[in-house]
């Protein structure tokens, strides 16, 4: 009998590996989440980064564009995928395209010295040092890219860096694309 009771663990854990390897052969790794896209921003208020501290002024990521469209990076200084997108970013500064940057699960000091090191291509950096922002955005980890529309409407995301220059491309169209116009009504 209680060699039985020996078995039974084992048992148990093959049927668990059986389960996990079911679950990963059905698992599309291509398949990036975009549960955001068609929805407004989510109005989670942040503090600005100022200097090395976060504050005294906060704002909410909705109206981070004041009214214009803007693509929100999520980023961090302790993110490598991070660094490899940064110089696209400063090219993105560079034509005028607005990048608000959110600095998640980072110290603000820490933020600071890596923005002075490679350049702060960021019309604005929010901190999101506890990953509120994050949470509400829905990532999955730095970086990820929103593009926003003036509405405050997320119109396309990108996970990862941004480093593909048909996929800056495909943000950029997207926050430069004119807005669908409002349905009418129409006369029987």
């Amino acid at each position: 009998m209680s060699r039985w009771l020996s078995v039974i663990p084992l048992v148990i854990l093959a049927a668990l590996a059986a389960l996990f390897i079911g679950w990963s052969l059905k698992r599309d790794p291509a398949v990036k989440p975009d549960a955001l896209v068609g929805q407004s921003v989510p109005e989670t208020v942040l503090p600005i980064l100022n200097g090395v501290i976060p504050g005294p002024g906060h704002v909410d990521l909705k109206t981070a564009g004041v009214g214009k469209p803007m693509l929100v990076n999520v980023f961090a200084s302790w993110c490598l995928p991070c660094r490899v997108e940064h110089p696209k970013l400063m090219a993105l500064k560079a034509r005028g395209v607005a990048v608000v940057g959110v600095a998640w699960k980072d110290d603000p000091a820490d933020t600071r010295r890596f923005l002075d090191e490679l350049g702060d291509p960021y019309s604005m950096v929010l901190v999101d040092r506890d990953g509120r922002a994050g949470l509400d955005l829905g990532i999955t980890g730095a970086p990820e890219t929103f593009a926003v529309n003036a509405m405050g409407q997320v119109v396309a995301k990108s996970s990862g860096p941004l480093v593909d220059d048909a996929e800056i491309e495909r943000m950029v169209a997207a926050i430069q694309a004119p807005p669908r116009p409002l349905p009418t009504a129409t006369s029987r």
